[in-house]
């Protein structure tokens, strides 16, 4: 993207040369949410990491490599386990907030999750467990400047670490 050059059709050549077994690892400049929901049609689970304000990368699994589905949550349990080595202590939230937002009706997931965000510290995180990725709320964070993380959890549930700033 930043050579100006449209990635959607070098990205979508890429996925149908993949096979099942293959794992697809995407770096960009935005977080390319549309492209969540299309590979999630295809197939693909994945998993989101924002590395600075201009530079997401993206692991895509096929949900069919079940043996895989181990190794890929060790692998990304693996990456944090490396950057708490790497980085200050004091960079780390001092509080951390669970909320499981799963099997209740919209928008009890996003008032509920906003509740806890305004309760929370400078400097916690707050992590939810919902149904699905929850796209309003992630407009509304956007909108609000919090960064956060999506995890697209083999079940189809989606996991978000919301840190407050």
């Amino acid at each position: 993207m930043r050579k100006k050059v449209e990635p959607f059709k070098v990205i979508m050549d890429t996925v149908k040369a993949l096979n099942k077994g293959d794992i697809f690892i995407l770096h960009a400049t935005i977080k390319p949410t549309p492209l969540f929901g299309l590979m999630k049609t295809k197939g693909y689970a994945h998993k989101v990491e924002k590395i600075a304000s201009d530079h997401w990368v993206v692991t895509f699994l096929h949900k069919s490599s079940k043996h895989k589905l181990e190794t890929f949550e060790e692998y990304h349990k693996g990456l944090e386990s490396q950057l708490e080595q790497e980085c200050p202590a004091e960079s780390y939230p001092s509080q951390i907030y669970k909320v499981d937002n799963r099997g209740l009706e919209p928008p009890q997931p996003m008032i509920r999750t906003l509740k806890k965000l305004e309760e929370a510290l400078p400097g916690d995180e707050v992590i939810i467990h919902n149904d699905r990725i929850p796209v309003f709320l992630i407009e509304e964070l956007n909108t609000l400047g919090y960064d956060y993380n999506v995890e697209d959890l083999p079940d189809g549930s989606a996991r978000i670490h919301i840190y407050k700033k």
